[in-house]
């Protein structure tokens, strides 16, 4: 069976339970406390609190899921960065009974036979979990036979994701000795102080990874020989003459990387030296490195990218309609790191050769010749070398500062004592950035400005230059809505509603509560402190005077009214 039917087959059946199917929703969450989604309940986390659950209280998904934890375990049989979590979730509905037996009756109807499971034993905090044990009993499984295992908190107790959240114990299911099903029952919730309450309302969220099943149902060896990665080890065989054995870890380490990376640019993140930008390059730049250990040539990833999208363009359709992006940005970003990273693997060894890398040297390697402090630890392991990983931290901090007090006052708006022509510019780039999107795409987003009375400066994610003929359209759609005389008016509302009313937001802003929503006529909606004109032809005329990279895959627009 593919891995496209289990997918179907599993929301198929939930759906059949009376449980209504959620789309996945997207590896960015809500939560500021995570870099990414991590599991299936995130996106309805607060549904096991107080707030109501718009899909009713019993849902189920398949969902895009990334994890950083895991990238050095990524090349064995089982671990991934990215991967889906097929679940199902009750808020307040069914509890342990229920979930237990769908997950019995749906293996079953994949004629998987259980190895054993396992029940939460209890500790000095949180009781023994019998209801599980005792529900598995009525399945036929036992202590006696060897298949009903109770484990500790380390084993059977998940959550919260986050600092704080709904948590609980678990019950977890084993075929072939693997891992296959956990099923946790949110009764606590977590705070930030680690103290365990009640929940009003006791839930079920479910998770199983959709790579593992296919790995089983598919009776594979590991979860790359399964179609979901088969396809991109056979493009690398076929494209460069290689052969994949089962324990040739860096065709495993490429094609998780590559995945991860298509996913994460489809989700309009570029990489960079900070936060989910960094994990992206990361990414790319080790699987860059592994390649070049396999003799592979430059420009490799991109056929390995295209099968990737071959693989998933039917089920996300984001992959698709942004294949031209994501490999525009692979591209670029294996061109830049090839340019330095044979000069940064000469200067590695010329520092290696003392059997220690101080915290500045690894910096060095990191701020000259683009080395993610793990790619020189990994370096440095396989040599047996020292590194100094605090020291190098203590540099980085202290390039943050500095970099910090550089860039201060170029985000951010532009004050309340700004003079006539800043707010009449002010106003231009609410305009700018809706014709940027409109030209080039909605993948475009604000990445900064700067504002005075005499011009504008607008930064915004593309990964390449962009062509006259785009400048002129740009520049023409601002001036088309200058000479309609659009309204511009000003609503407060909360932070949610403005995101649900279609408000753009500066993503490194963090916003309060209550937040004023600008809309210039249809055109324009943008979360923004102000101030602005009244009406769009108070701005005269806009004019474009340079277009200029800003840093990696980040463009910058200066722009003038006349």
């Amino acid at each position: 069976m593919s891995s496209k039917e289990l997918r179907k087959k599993f929301l198929d059946f939930f759906k059949n339970k009376d449980h209504n199917i959620v789309k996945s929703s997207s590896l960015l969450p809500n939560d500021s406390s995570v870099l990414f989604t991590t599991a299936g309940m995130q996106q309805f986390k607060e549904y096991y609190l107080d707030k109501k659950s718009p899909y009713g209280n019993k849902v189920a998904s398949c969902q895009k899921c990334f994890r950083t934890s895991d990238i050095e375990e990524v090349g064995d049989e089982r671990h991934l960065t990215f991967f889906e979590m097929l679940g199902n979730f009750s808020f307040g509905d069914y509890f342990k009974k229920e979930a237990i037996y769908f997950a019995k009756e749906f293996l079953d109807t994949l004629n998987l036979k259980i190895d054993y499971v396992t029940v939460f034993e209890g500790d000095g905090e949180i009781q023994k979990d019998v209801d599980s044990y005792n529900v598995w009993k009525e399945l036929g499984f036992s202590e006696e036979k060897n298949n009903l295992i109770f484990k500790g908190r380390d084993e059977n107790f998940w959550g919260p994701t986050g600092e704080e959240g709904p948590c609980g114990p678990t019950t977890e299911i084993y075929i072939n000795g693997i891992e296959i099903w956990n099923l946790v029952f949110n009764e606590y919730f977590q705070d930030k102080n680690k103290k365990l309450t009640l929940l009003k309302k006791k839930g079920v969220d479910t998770g199983m990874g959709l790579e593992r099943l296919s790995m089983i149902v598919q009776n594979k060896p590991t979860i790359f020989e399964t179609d979901l990665f088969l396809p991109i080890i056979k493009e690398i065989e076929n494209q460069f003459n290689l052969k994949y054995e089962n324990n040739n870890y860096y065709f495993r380490i490429i094609a998780d990387h590559i995945k991860s990376a298509v996913f994460l640019i489809s989700e309009n993140i570029y990489p960079s030296n900070i936060e989910r930008g960094y994990i992206l390059r990361r990414l790319i730049r080790r699987a860059i490195r592994y390649g070049k250990l396999m003799n592979l040539p430059s420009g490799f990833l991109l056929p390995l990218a295209k099968k990737v999208i071959e693989i998933y363009k039917d089920v996300y359709c984001e992959i698709k309609l942004s294949e031209n992006n994501i490999l525009t940005v692979i591209l670029n970003e294996e061109e830049k790191f090839e340019k330095t990273l044979n000069k940064g693997l000469k200067q590695f060894e010329k520092i290696a050769k003392k059997k220690e890398i101080t915290g500045e040297e690894a910096f060095h390697l990191y701020d000259t010749y683009g080395f993610p402090i793990e790619l020189t630890k990994e370096l440095a392991d396989e040599k047996n070398i020292k590194v100094d990983i605090g020291g190098f931290y203590n540099f980085f901090k202290k390039h943050q500062e500095v970099s910090r007090k550089g860039v201060e006052a170029k985000f951010g708006g532009i004050g309340k004592n700004a003079d006539y022509n800043a707010t009449r510019l002010h106003t231009a780039t609410h305009l700018l950035q809706s014709a940027l999107r409109e030209v080039l795409g909605e993948s475009v987003r604000q990445m900064g400005s700067d504002i005075n009375s005499f011009r504008l400066r607008f930064d915004f994610s593309f990964p390449r230059k962009l062509t006259n003929e785009e400048l002129q359209k740009i520049e023409g759609i601002v001036n088309q809505k200058i000479k309609e005389d659009l309204e511009v008016k000003r609503e407060e509302m909360s932070y949610e509603k403005a995101i649900r009313f279609g408000a753009l937001s500066f993503f490194k802003e963090k916003y309060p509560p209550k937040v004023s929503v600008y809309s210039i006529g249809d055109f324009s909606k943008e979360i923004c402190a102000g101030p602005h004109v009244k009406k769009t032809s108070e701005l005269k005329k806009f004019k474009i005077i340079k277009e200029e990279s800003s840093g990696a895959n980040i463009r910058r627009i200066r722009a003038v009214l006349e």
